[in-house]
């Protein structure tokens, strides 16, 4: 393996990264939410406050379209279910032919 496939592995590993950063948001920001909703911790906590708007601000326009098109169930939001089964599909399945089709494509192979 040349340096263009150096190039596309990482280009590969970056990706597959940031996807499981958002999915680590998205499990995040639902247990935040669960802690607040149960009040287990509250709002007043600067630290707290900030890092749930940080989260809410990451996840929120990756939940926003699944939450056009899928109504809360008995009170209860399954869109960060979905979007965490979406994200994993994506990684799984999507994610490692792209990689492999960057590799070909740096490395120059046909």
């Amino acid at each position: 393996m040349g340096i263009g496939g150096g190039i596309a592995g990482f280009i590969y590993f970056l990706v597959d990264q940031l996807f499981f950063l958002l999915w680590l948001a998205i499990i995040l920001s639902a247990v935040l939410s669960w802690l607040f909703a149960f009040d287990v911790i509250n709002h007043r906590n600067r630290f707290v406050s900030q890092l749930a708007s940080f989260l809410d601000s990451i996840v929120s326009p990756v939940l926003a379209p699944l939450r056009r098109f899928i109504p809360p169930l008995g009170g209860i939001d399954v869109t960060p279910i979905i979007a965490l089964l979406i994200i994993s599909g994506v990684r799984s399945y999507l994610l490692p032919p792209f990689g492999a089709a960057l590799v070909t494509l740096f490395s120059g192979g046909v």
